[in-house]
């Protein structure tokens, strides 16, 4: 099957081609018609499946290529990479339309967003707190809206969204179509699409917890001590030019970026307390290869899509099983071979034991050749040195999974939406939006799958 089969207009299909895409991927097989028959939609696919352009490519057939002032699309994503890769497959398949899209989310001016709606806008694209704020003060109408997407929607309900999610609902017209994508069918993500899907057509295109075909996996045992100079001489030795590597903890990102460059490896640090000027400098040096190692938090490498990212380290493995799979779904995708590799420590085995049991495969215990285990010693002691002389760690940070704030965190007061990355976002998730405690009303279960494809990049 060919996208000229899918019911997509000669312009679209030329914007495909020029893009260097001849196949759709199940995802899109089943979802684009379904879409422009305008059913409702629940999805679940892999990531890395070309999910986006599912979507996005029916969303423009429906719109045509006339703007209108009012928006008639919104789209819903959890974080701000992912709220902006959207947008990058919109600008991409709506080129040659008179169709026009904004991204909103926090941690930037409000002023831009505002201006946006003014111009007027088809489709909006954005993280719910911000959306929210600008709702609140009456600066964006909604009214006219034909078509609602939650993305990643196990996501949102992860970081505690719901409620925000029903907000939203509140300011949009009952009469709509709305597609609701998720990494898998869960007990909560089946009773928020019972809340919001009128008889929609049921989508799923791979295997509950499948990693992609072409990853590799495997695992280093090592001491936590050694774990700084294991991976300086993985990605050293190794000669690797781009990897992505996840910590639990944004501080703990930080610490290791500070330790990588004292090893002569450029990095950089992706998390929720970077303001967005950093975050999006760093996923660019990333992407143009000035930064060899980007080390990111889970909730933060959400909407990361790089096209043959060829490395993956866990340097901490998750303690949800789930989260694993999202991780190592950065590599092996459209076809690309990918390696995943874990650097698991005595206390992180039984993280390892259930990650195996998910995906059902044994991950290969590998040697590392070649390292002095004098450089293993020195590297400790100079990683327990700085960690002796550096000053205590600042009030207001969280780890990544929702830590308990540090004491002295005084954010609360603050506005949603634009708080969290400029102030060190003590109480705001990845997102940069205010976050309820672990324990409050809000949050979701963890779930997650990954994979490949070869698609139309999102």
């Amino acid at each position: 099957m060919s996208f000229d089969s899918l019911g997509l207009s000669p312009h679209l299909l030329a914007t495909i081609q020029a893009a260097g895409y001849t196949q759709p991927t199940p995802i899109q097989k089943q979802a684009i018609p379904s879409i422009i028959d305008g059913h409702d939609v629940l999805g679940a696919a892999q990531t890395g499946t070309g999910k986006t352009a599912a979507f996005v490519l029916p969303i423009l057939e429906r719109l045509g290529k006339a703007h209108e002032a009012k928006p008639r699309v919104l789209v819903l994503a959890p974080t701000r990479e992912l709220a902006a890769q959207v947008g990058e497959s919109v600008a991409t398949y709506a080129g040659d339309t008179r169709l026009k899209h904004t991204v909103i989310f926090g941690g930037v001016g409000y002023q831009p967003q505002i201006a946006a709606f003014k111009r007027g806008v088809d489709i909006v694209v954005a993280t719910p707190g911000r959306l929210l704020d600008h709702l609140g003060e009456g600066r964006i109408d909604l009214s006219n809206l034909t078509t609602l997407v939650l993305d990643e929607a196990d996501r949102m309900l992860d970081m505690g969204f719901i409620h925000d999610i029903k907000r939203v609902m509140k300011h949009l017209p009952a009469k709509r179509q709305t597609l609701l994508f998720s990494a898998t069918f869960s007990k909560d993500i089946r009773k928020l699409a019972g809340s919001l899907l009128h008889d929609p057509v049921e989508i799923d295109v791979a295997p509950r917890n499948a990693t992609a075909e072409l990853v590799s996996h495997r695992a280093v045992m090592v001491e936590k001590s050694a774990k700084r100079a294991v991976l300086s001489h993985l990605i050293t030795n190794g000669v690797w030019q781009q990897v992505l590597v996840f910590t639990r903890t944004k501080h703990g990102a930080n610490r290791l970026v500070k330790q990588l460059e004292t090893d002569g490896i450029a990095a950089a640090a992706l998390h929720g307390n970077k303001s967005q000027n950093a975050r999006t400098k760093a996923l660019s040096g990333f992407k143009d290869g000035r930064v060899r190692a980007l080390v990111a938090t889970d909730i933060a490498a959400r909407g990361i899509d790089i096209d043959g990212l060829p490395h993956v380290v866990n340097y901490e493995l998750p303690n949800v099983a789930e989260d694993y799979v999202h991780r190592i779904g950065r590599t092996g995708r459209a076809g690309a071979a990918g390696e995943a590799i874990s650097l698991v420590a005595k206390d992180e085995r039984s993280y390892l034991k259930a990650i195996e049991k998910l995906i059902n495969q044994t991950v290969e215990r590998m040697d590392v050749d070649g390292l002095d285990p004098a450089i293993i010693e020195a590297a400790a002691a100079r990683d327990a040195e700085a960690a002796k002389n550096a000053p205590d760690k600042p009030a207001g940070g969280r780890s990544s999974r929702g830590g308990k704030p540090n004491n002295g965190s005084n954010n609360r007061g603050r506005r949603r939406g634009g708080g969290g990355d400029k102030s060190g976002g003590g109480n705001t998730n990845e997102g940069g939006h205010a976050r309820l405690k672990r324990g409050s009303r809000r949050g979701g279960r963890r779930s997650g799958r990954s994979g490949g494809g070869n698609k139309p990049q999102s």
